[in-house]
Order: C-alpha cells, then structure tokens, then sequence
C-alpha cells in the first residue's frame, strides 16, 4: 500500500467519524462524545494531510508546526477564556475565520497562474465569494453581536438594486478572470466578495442574528468544501459538505421558528423593522421577592422560560437550584426553550448544560404551549421577543407571525429584567404590560438566588 492510498483510507475514517460526531450531537446525553469523536476525526485529518505535504516536499516541518502551535493556541486559550456571554460572538469569529482560510487557499493555488482551466477556475471564484462573503459578514455578525456597532438594522435606497449589480460583477470579473489570468480581475473578485459580505448583513437586525449565525456558519462549511475541489482534497469535501448542509438545516429550522423563509435570508429581505407596533397601553406592575415566594410557594406548576438575559447574568446555576427546590416543595418544574433565544442556536441549551439540569426537563415549544394554561407561574428570564404577545394579536408588529411560548395564558408571570427597556431588537413587549405579568426587576442572578434563599429559610 503506497501514502497516497493510506492518507485517503485515514481520510474515509475521519470523515466517519464527522458523520457519527454530528448525529451525537443531536442528543445532550452523547453531545460531548460526538464533539470529541469530531475532534478526533479533524486531528486525524491534519495529521495525513500534513505528513502528506511534508512527505512529498511541498512544505517544511518548521512551518507546519509553527502553524500548529499557532492557531492550536489561538483556539485553545479563546476557548478557554470566552464565557458564555460571548461564545455567540466566538462562534461568529469561527465562522470568519473559516471562510477567510478558504478564501486564502483559493488565492494561493492559483496566485501568479496565468493559464486557469475552466473547473479550476469556477472553484476558486466560488471559493473566493462564499469565503469572502463569510469573512466580513462574520464580522459584521460579531460587531453587532459583542455591540461593538449598533444592532439594529442598516438599510439605504435602491440596496437591493445595488447588491445585486455587486453580484453581477462578480460574475463578470470572474469570468473576465479565468478566460484571461488577469491578476488584477482576482483581487477584484476578493475585494468584491468582501463588500458584499458586508452589505447582505448589515441590513439584519441583531434580534435575527441567531438565524444570520447558522446560514453563515453552512457558508463557511461550502467554502471549505468548494475549497477542497480547488486542492483536490477529499476530506475537505466530505467535512465541508457536512457542514454546510447541517447548518442549512439548522438555518431552515432558525427561519421557521423566526417564522421567516429562507428566501428572505438568502436575498436579505428580512431584519429591517417595519415599524415598533401598535403603542402598549398600561403600566409595569413590580413585585419583590419577598412576595413573589409567597406565590411561587403555593405553585404546584412552574415553568421558567430564559432567555439572553440569563447568559448576561450567568444566572444558570441559580436557575438550577432554584428549580430543585421548588421540586423539593411539590412543584412540577419545567424549562421552555425557544428555538432562537438568546443569541445563537442553542444558547440556552448550553447554558442549562452546563448547570447540569436534567434534559428530561427541557422542553420544545410546541409541548410546552399545550399546557401553558395549566401553568401556575412561568417564570421569564431575560426573554423578550421569544415570549412577546404582540407576535399573536398585533398585526402591525415586525414579529407578527412568529411562533412564540405562550407564557401570557400563564396563571402568573415573574418577569426578571434590568430594566425598563426594550429588548435587542427594540421591541416593545407587551406582556409586560398584563394583568397577570408581575415585573421583578434587578440582576437575574441576584433574584433567582434571592428566591432559592427565600425556600432555604
């Protein structure tokens, strides 16, 4: 058996190990093997692929190792030092990074060629758009995210119109290109690709950034797949393809629970406000934790619907242990997680995780909303547009339409918040307005702890 045959048996082992490490992924109790299965299929793949260059002369050790060290040190000490509140920033930065590597690949295979052959050529072209695309939409997705810029949407006149004439002449430049090797008419396909990123995200508003988080995320998959047919490299292929069609699922699944298309997000329809809704009526009703206990002490039925305030309070733990002790009283304890709370798929899944609350407990919204009327107190944290009534009965709200977790046909509603005002996206949310919503404002940390101490005394 000669290497090239041995590197492409450990690349079918490692691709195996994708597949089998993505579909743990899908259930908590085997979600850390199947990361570490994933981990161990990419180690193998760097691994024949990098024996591989060296083996045949194409690269020196020194280098490879000092890129090892490199971005394994990146990696692990952004890992280790992200909390939770940034890990959406984190995996935007990922995203980027990723599609700004396949743009480099592409680059540098076919830097100073002159005479391109046709598939070589509409590879690097997709290689370079999608990459590029990813990049700076990336880090748009970042900036809004960490607030380093404003959330909300950007749009200007005729955008659309222009969009499309920049993708138009990226199809012009590149076809310019590979007829004629011009290296000038490359870099404009860069430059090009990196505006549009830009431009297709600024006009989404932060409270769609979960849905903008997963189809980037397939983005930066494609590039890496487009970038495996320009170096001929099958398990980039097989690890792009996978990524790419699984975050296009997820992203389909962020669409419909946003209740938007994907048409809207691939053509960038979606994310402007079209106005705040009709004006809310009424006063914020508070209440303090003294008297909440009393009410969460005769609670037989108690659901607590968190949201990206929990993440920013770290109030996980304290939710956790505040739900044990209301099952220690009697109480039926549950957790209704929104498909897009917070600010990235999944975010409140990972939190609860990590507070090792019992996955039998976390519940879709769909289960949960059948027996929401049932629900002695629903106890909101942090959550804004997830839970907002006017998604139902409003039809001039932006987020009419949208599937939300009926916590309003609660018997009682805790809502803990900061503050007053709106949420990310700058929606006024009108349970908090409801006979039936009682406001506990402060750090969610601080009352859920505040609660546990109540039940403790």
């Amino acid at each position: 058996m000669d290497f090239e045959q041995f590197q492409n048996l450990a690349y079918i082992g490692a691709s195996i190990l994708f597949i089998l490490g993505i579909k743990m992924l899908g259930k908590a109790d085997t979600a850390r093997k199947g990361n570490r299965l994933s981990s161990i299929g990419m180690l193998i793949a760097v691994l024949a692929t990098v024996v591989g260059q060296i083996a045949s002369g194409q690269m020196h050790w020194a280098m490879v190792l000092a890129g090892l060290v490199l971005g394994g040190g990146i990696g692990l000490v952004s890992a280790k030092k992200v909390e939770m509140t940034g890990m959406p920033e984190l995996v935007a930065l990922f995203n980027g990074f990723g599609g700004l590597g396949s743009l480099l690949v592409g680059w540098a295979e076919v830097a100073g060629v002159v005479d391109i052959d046709g598939f070589t050529g509409v590879a690097v072209w997709a290689t370079i758009l999608i990459g590029g695309i990813t990049f700076t939409g990336s880090m748009v997705a970042w900036a809004k995210l960490s607030e380093r810029i404003s959330g909300s949407a950007v749009t200007f006149s005729g955008q659309k119109i222009f969009n499309a004439a920049l993708f138009v002449a990226l199809l012009v430049c590149g076809a310019m290109w590979i007829s004629s090797g011009t290296p000038a008419l490359l870099y404009a396909v860069i430059v090009l690709a990196m505006v549009l990123g830009v431009l297709a995200v600024i006009p989404i508003g932060g409270g769609d950034m979960p849905v903008v988080i997963a189809l980037l995320n397939s983005c930066s998959g494609l590039a890496a797949a487009a970038a495996g047919f320009v170096i001929a490299n099958n398990v980039l292929i097989v690890a792009g393809c996978l990524v790419g069609t699984s975050g296009l699922i997820l992203t389909v699944i962020m669409c419909k629970a946003m209740n938007r298309t994907l048409s809207n997000v691939l053509f960038g329809s979606f994310g402007a406000a079209n106005g705040a809704g009709a004006a809310v009526e009424g006063e914020m009703k508070a209440l303090s934790v003294e008297d909440a206990y009393y009410v969460l002490e005769a609670a037989r039925n108690v659901v607590f619907v968190p949201g990206y305030g929990m993440a920013v309070a770290q109030a996980q733990h304290a939710v956790k242990e505040l739900g044990e002790l209301l099952t220690e009283n009697g109480a039926e304890v549950r957790y209704a997680i929104h498909p897009v709370a917070g600010r990235m798929p999944g975010h409140m899944n990972v939190l609860l995780a990590e507070a090792d609350v019992a996955y039998e407990q976390l519940c879709e919204m769909d289960d949960v909303n059948a027996t929401m009327e049932m629900v002695d107190v629903a106890i909101v944290v942090g959550a804004n547009d997830v839970v907002n009534p006017s998604a139902i009965d409003d039809e001039s709200s932006p987020i009419y339409g949208m599937p939300i977790i009926n916590v309003h046909q609660a018997q009682t509603v805790f809502a803990l918040k900061r503050g007053k005002g709106a949420g990310f996206s700058g929606l006024v949310n009108s349970l908090f307005f409801r006979d039936n919503t009682r406001m506990i404002y402060g750090d969610a940390k601080e009352t859920i702890t505040g609660l546990a101490n109540q039940f403790k005394e």
